[in-house]
Parts: structure tokens; sequence; C-alpha cells
């Protein structure tokens, strides 16, 4: 017989207590507050997105996305309104840019922590909300402005206004907020905040028998609701961006390439990468690290309640446990699939993440309670074996990579400190750059010598914090024992952001910006040579436009197709007329493209500065 845990750990819920929710906001505090000052603006996807939110604010057009005046069509809107808002209120800097990001994550914790809470009491909740704020994939997908947390946080809010409707006899406004949370995640990231919803929805209604209930759904006023939030951008943006590349328009370039091409691999231009699904599903022991390692837990238990379904309805119906148990599983798996046959990159599945965190909590939660709730279903043990394991193997672990800190600090020891980590990176080229966590492999020995304090704190929070929740579990001390692992991840999320801050040079154009500023003048012109994801940071920190030397590609390449373009995209001979202008021209390369520039420019090229393998060089000295 199946005895399940779930209707035990939510016979009495209570309320988070007051100290839990200041210990969740103070995790919060310690791996996000100081994350958004530092380090500068992100070239590539952060610079371009920060630079459109920037124009948006400076031009008060709340419709048409621009980056360096050039039309940049590809992302709905949502989180650039917001970051532009922002802007206005808080200035053209780093804070503001990530503001919205971090206040995604706030407002994740709260509402995780309070859907767990209903659905399995306090303990689960307290649980959801610090593996929220202290996952690797929340904290790493969030170092750059990408919509993907606000689309987390507005879909599962629509879920569970969903769910909460159907345990009323009547859900009155619910089912209304619900629709409006989906309306704005379709404003946030698009029709795949429809397939995420929609396609959980139905195959929750399919497996529960609650699709009978089809009246209740509001479906007509509900989704005439939703088109009101989600259309009028929609319909605004099409009708002020036609005529683009042959004769293509917004709505072709959004919808058609952008949704219909990107998930079949054909989208115009091929600027991403597609991991094979193994791979692509076993990269989420990372990103959910270290709470992926009871994972094996979480399923067992979505297991158990999936396969008793019928029977639970047949004796009564679900109750709300067992209902977000079977919601968060489907959603869970419905995202998994989805992004495993299309195109994809690491955090395009940042959304599993609040579904994952809930199921996660629940035996971490059971563990802390009665010994009869830690039973696993009737086979007394097996419960707290696998919690154990996981904690052995975490400690291990976490005892592994103390050593190889510990082993890179001491041969690092006469090593001199590089301000500029740029300089000692190789450059392997994983993925061609296109997987957005490609160049983590380009560390050296030379490069550890920069990352000192960061890898000393790392490793001091490696070596102790697993050991001692692995102690703390052995006595029964639960609740302390997940704690300390959240304290870890905590401790170590932060040691990440430091080690980031060493990187600024490398990944950002911050620094080369300051030193142009001391000597650009108005009536100078600035370039790019090569893809302006290059050096997309500039065009935020300058505050000017930048000509593009060969680069209408990649994010720009659309938006250069317009009639009214800006003149700001020169092909080589272009470069040599205005290089022996008489106007006085900088010019920033990327070290992998200084080669490619001399072929055009030859010993013309006068170095100016160079910080993190970007360089500037200028027509005249």
């Amino acid at each position: 017989m199946s005895i399940s845990i779930t209707p035990n750990l939510t016979s009495a819920p209570r309320s988070i207590p007051i100290g839990a929710w200041v210990a969740l906001l103070l995790a919060f505090a310690l791996v996000y507050v100081g994350a958004m000052w530092t380090p500068g603006i992100l070239d590539d996807a952060d610079g371009t997105h920060a630079e459109a939110a920037r124009e948006m604010a400076a031009s008060n057009d709340f419709v048409t996305l621009k980056v360096n005046g050039v039309r940049y069509l590809e992302k709905p809107v949502l989180t650039y309104w917001m970051a532009a808002v922002s802007i206005k209120v808080f200035g053209e800097n780093e804070f503001a840019v990530r503001f919205p990001s971090a206040l995604g994550i706030l407002l994740s914790m709260l509402f995780v922590a309070h859907w767990a809470n209903r659905a399995f009491g306090a303990r689960a909740g307290i649980f959801a909300g610090l593996f929220t704020v202290t996952g690797v994939g929340s904290f790493l997908f969030t170092r750059t402005f990408i919509p993907e947390v606000w689309l987390s946080l507005l879909i599962a809010l629509s879920l569970y206004l969903f769910l909460t409707a159907l345990e009323l006899p009547d859900g009155g406004w619910r089912w209304y907020a619900g629709y409006a949370s989906l309306g704005l995640a379709v404003l946030a990231k698009g029709l795949v905040a429809l397939v995420f919803a929609g396609g959980t929805i139905f195959l929750y209604l399919i497996a529960t028998g609650d699709w009978r209930r089809w009246r209740e759904f509001r479906f007509l006023t509900g989704s005439l609701l939703m088109f009101a939030i989600a259309a009028p951008w929609h319909i605004l943006a099409g009708l002020r961006n036609t005529g683009g590349m042959n004769g293509h328009g917004f709505f072709w370039f959004y919808f058609i390439n952008e949704h219909v091409l990107r998930f079949l691999g054909k989208r115009i231009p091929r600027d991403y990468n597609k991991l094979p699904a193994l791979v692509y599903w076993t990269a989420h022991l990372a990103w959910l690290f270290p709470w992926s390692l009871f994972l094996p837990e979480a399923i067992k238990h979505a297991w158990h309640e999936w396969r008793d379904r019928r029977n639970n309805i047949a004796s009564g119906g679900l109750g709300f446990a067992q209902k977000t148990t079977l919601m968060c599983s489907i959603y869970a798996l419905l995202i998994l699939v989805f992004f495993a046959i299309s195109t994809n990159q690491e955090y395009y599945t940042f959304p599993v993440y609040i579904p994952l965190f809930i199921l996660i909590a629940v035996p971490l939660a059971a563990a802390g309670e009665k010994e009869e709730l830690y039973e696993d279903y009737g086979r007394p043990g097996r419960a707290s074996f696998w919690i154990m394991g996981s904690h052995v193997f975490l400690a291990a672990f976490g005892v592994a990579i103390a050593v190889a800190l510990s082993s890179g600090l001491w041969s690092s020891r006469n090593m001199p400190y590089v301000a500029d980590i740029g300089t000692v990176l190789a450059r392997r080229g994983v993925g061609e750059y296109t997987l957005s966590m490609s160049q983590l492999f380009d560390l050296t020995g030379e490069s550890f010598a920069a990352l000192r304090l960061p890898a000393m704190i790392a490793a001091f929070a490696m070596l102790a914090g697993p050991v001692t929740a692995l102690v703390l579990r052995k006595r029964k001390h639960h609740f302390a024992a997940t704690w300390a692992i959240g304290i870890t991840a905590a401790i170590f999320l932060f040691a990440a952001h430091t080690a980031m801050e060493r990187f600024d040079p490398f990944l950002s154009s911050k620094k080369i910006a300051a030193r142009l500023q001391v000597v650009i003048i108005p009536e100078d012109k600035m370039m790019i040579f090569g893809d302006q994801a290059n050096g997309s940071s500039l065009l935020f920190y300058l505050k000017r436009p930048i000509i593009l030397v060969n680069g209408n590609k990649t994010s720009m390449m659309f938006g250069s197709t317009f009639p009214d373009v800006p003149k700001i995209f020169l092909d080589d001979e272009g470069l040599k007329k205005e290089w022996q202008s008489s106007t006085r021209v900088f010019m920033f390369v990327s070290a992998d493209h200084v080669a490619e520039a001399k072929k055009v420019l030859g010993e013309s090229m006068i170095p100016v500065f160079e910080s993190g393998e970007k360089l500037v060089f200028s027509n005249r000295k």
C-alpha cells in the first residue's frame, strides 16, 4: 500500500515566522544586493539590452526598441519598460539596469515561499524560498539583463492562481488575475508563455479530470483580458515597423523568425547554439546546485503522487498539496522536453526552477517532521537514506572543491596579482562563444592569481558548510542542516560575484569607455570593428552613436535593412575612407579581430590603450 506524506504535511499549515522571513531576506541581500552595482554592464546581450532600455528612457519611445539608433525587434517589451522606468528614477547606471532582475528574484522568493507554505506547510515554504535565492542558475542567469526571471515568475503565478481558483466554488477574481498574469508573461518573453502555461494546464486537466469544469474557467472573458494586456504593444510595434528585410516587417520577424524559425533551428541570423538533449538536461544538476542533489527524493515523491492520483480522486479528490505536486511536475517536464527539441541556451529553462524548487522542498520539509512522515510511503528508513546519501555526496564534493581551490591558491602564491585578468585568459572558444557560459573554459593558472580572495571564501564555505550540514542531519537537526547548505550556497555565490568583479575588464568595456571619455570630443568619431556585441557596453557608457564596421549582423542584422536606418554601417572601403579623413577616429577592436582590421588599414592603426583583450586604435596621434 502507498502512503503519501503530503496530506500530513498540510494538515495544519502555519504562517512562516517573521524570523524566517528575515533570514530569507538576508540571504537574498548577501547574494544579490551588491551584485546590482558591480561589475560593469557586460558586453554582448547585457550591453545590448541595457542600451535598448537606456535609449527607450532617453527617447520616450516605449513601442520600438532601438540599439545605437537601429531597430531592435527581437524581444518583447515588458522588462525594457521596467528598466527604462528604473533608469529614469535612478539614473543611467548599473544599479538601474539590474534592479528589475533583482526585484524579480525577490518577488519570486516571496511567491514561491507562499505557494509552498500553502501547499506543504511553513517549513516547505521557507525551504522553497531559500532555494530560489541560493540556486546557482538563479544567480548566474540574472547577471545578464534578460527577461527569464520575470517570465518564470509570471507563468508560475498564473498557474498558482488557476489552482487556487479551482479550490473555490467560484474562483472569481483569481481567474482574471491568472489571465492578466499570463498576458504580462507574453509581454515578457513572447508566445512561449502561452505554450508553457496553456500546455501545463491542459495536461493537468486531463490528468485530474477537472476538464469537466470547463464552464468555470472564464475562458472567453479571461482571454479578452489577456489580449487587452498583451496585444496593444504588438499591434503598435507592427504598425510602426514595416518595410524591413525583403519587405518583412515586425510581424514576420517577431512571430515567424523569432518564434517558429527559432524553434525549428532556422532562425535568421544563426547566432545561437543547441545542446544535445541529454547534455542539456544533465546541465540542470549545475543550474539547480546544491539543491539538485535532492532531486531523486523529489522525483520519487512526485512519482508516487502521480501514480496515486486516481485513487486520491476516487476517495474524495486531490488536496491542494497533491494538485501542486502534479502541476509542478507537469510544468517542469513540459519545459525540459520543449527545449530538448527546440534550439536552446542554458538559461532558456529558467522557468523550470520554481516548480523544481517547490518539489525539492517537500522531502526536506518532511525530514523535519514526525518520524512517521519520514517513512517513505510505508518503507521506513528509505527517505532518510537518500537524503543522507545526498549529504554525503555534497560533503565529499565540497571537500574536493576546497582542495582544488586550495591547490590553486598554493600554486599561485608566488605569482603576481594581475589587475587585467583578460591578459592571462586562454581563448579556447568552447561552443564558439555562443553558449552563455563559454568564457568559464578560458580560465588558466595565471588567471587564478587574480582570484585569490574569492577562492579563499569559496574554499572555506565548501569545506565547512557541507560537512556541518551532514553532521546536523545525522543528529536529526533537519531544519538547521538544510539552512547550513543554504548559507554555504549564499557565501559561495557571494564569492562568485567577487570573482566576476575581477573579470570586469574582460567581460565589460566600462574601463575602455572611461578612458575614452577623457580624450574623445563631440567632433571625433567612434567605431566598433565587427559585431557590436563585441563592445556593446560602450554604447551604454559613451551615450553616443557608434559606427559599426562590417557590423550589420547578429542583433543588428534585421534593423539594418530598414530604409531609415542611421548611417552607422561601414564596409572595408568605407572604413578606409573615414580613416584617411581629417576627422579623428577611435576604433574599438577585440583582440581576435586585430589581424583582420590590420589587413584593411595596415600600419596606420595607432594603438591608444588596451584592457581585457579589448584594444582601441586611432588614425591620429
